[in-house]
């Protein structure tokens, strides 16, 4: 018995067997530490992602307002409209790189900093470009037919062949304000 005893309590032999004392002692450290580097590089990338877009909204929502303000001016001159500019561009911690007014139309470059981003954006403003800019797709509806004479009286009356003129359903023959019949 006394030999089963000393041979159960390890002495002698591999002191610390269980506890990895082996070659991958360790490794899970190395593992984790590598991880943790690897996510916290991703992280810095999404963060400097982050910052240039920032950079670039910032930029080129100063080159908005600042065209903008230029339009609104451009009729009083150049140079009352591209200090409106400097001054719409400063209020927005912007730069103004180039100021270009002709007619009604502003062309403006801002650059705006964000962290170590400098963007620089061109944005342009003034009336519409040509004359169908502003003209509805849909064609004109003409008003309902009046039955007294003094208006158009059908598709003939002005209306293209393809889009007839209907009266509204709530619409009833009569003078307005006469009752209606069955009421």
């Amino acid at each position: 018995m006394g030999q089963g005893a000393s041979r159960g309590w390890g002495i002698g032999r591999g002191v610390g067997r269980g506890s990895g004392g082996g070659p991958d002692r360790g490794v899970a450290t190395v593992w984790v530490a590598v991880t943790a580097a690897g996510l916290c590089a991703v992280f810095a990338v999404v963060l400097a992602l982050g910052q240039a877009v920032a950079a670039r909204h910032r930029a080129g929502g100063a080159a908005d307002l600042a065209a903008l303000a230029a339009a609104d001016r451009a009729l009083e001159g150049a140079e009352a409209a591209c200090e409106a500019v400097r001054r719409v561009a400063l209020a927005q911690d912007a730069v103004v790189v180039r100021c270009a007014v002709q007619g009604e139309v502003a062309d403006v470059t801002a650059r705006a900093g964000f962290g170590p981003y400098l963007p620089t954006v061109r944005a342009r403003a003034g009336p519409p470009a040509g004359p169908s800019a502003g003209t509805p797709t849909d064609p004109p509806v003409p008003p309902p037919a009046d039955s007294s004479g003094g208006g158009p009286a059908g598709p003939s009356a002005g209306a293209p062949a393809d889009h007839p003129v209907r009266p509204p359903a709530d619409y009833s023959a009569g003078a307005p304000g006469a009752p209606r019949a069955g009421s």
